[in-house]
């Protein structure tokens, strides 16, 4: 009983995750075949809500993963998950200037592409064991896709901090009393990068260490 109450949250979880994911993707496609570049300056109008959404769900991955509910590295997936929280809900969601910039277009795409890549899978390892293409899929294209959504990221907080600075120019308060947001975010950037470095690492080792597990069992068939 215990363990069917599991499997129909952990289906219920990513079935959610996925559809969300689906929705921002249709959406921004055919909002962009539709109205070309004109798209792009509202794509967070559009998908906002629901991106925000998906996002904040994502942190459960933590609990699942920490208490056994799902098999894989924590760290990386902490990185990629308290990266894009900051990054949602301090910068774009903090700014509405930038909300409005070509870059957030990129960087919802290449977050839903990554999301698209990993709830598929998730969804199947649950009932069965993914096929060699699958795992090979999962496993492989995030490395092109993942450092690109990285540098989306950077770009988005280069471009966020002029504004950030006029606001805290115009403060009459002094600086002791607030945290100095335009600092906060250019130590970010070090950190974005050495998070996304070892989150690579981790990533590649596991996608070895998968794709091995996978060519000895079929060896030994």
């Amino acid at each position: 009983m215990r363990c069917s109450i599991r499997l129909m949250y952990l289906f219920l979880y990513n079935l959610l995750q996925f559809c969300g994911h689906t929705w921002i993707f249709a959406n921004m496609t055919a909002r962009f075949l539709s109205f070309g570049g004109d798209a792009l300056d509202d794509t967070f109008y559009s998908v906002g809500v629901v991106m925000s959404s998906c996002q904040l769900l994502s942190a459960l991955e933590l609990f699942h993963i920490a208490d056994g509910l799902e098999k894989g590295p924590l760290l990386p997936r902490f990185v990629q998950v308290t990266e894009r929280i900051f990054l949602l809900f301090v910068v774009i969601i903090g700014e509405e200037e930038i909300q409005t910039k070509p870059i957030v277009c990129a960087l919802f795409y290449l977050w839903n592409v990554l999301g698209l890549l990993r709830y598929p899978h998730q969804l199947m390892c649950l009932f069965s064991t993914p096929s060699l293409n699958m795992l090979w899929v999962h496993h492989t294209l995030w490395i092109p896709v993942y450092p690109l959504s990285v540098l989306a990221e950077g770009v988005t907080v280069f471009q966020a901090l002029p504004y950030f600075r006029s606001q805290n120019a115009g403060l009459t308060q002094p600086p002791s009393a607030s945290i100095h947001l335009p600092y906060l975010l250019q130590g970010y950037l070090p950190l974005l990068a050495a998070g996304a470095c070892v989150a690579e690492w981790q990533l590649m080792r596991d996608r070895r260490q998968q794709l091995d597990t996978w060519n000895k069992k079929l060896k030994r068939k």
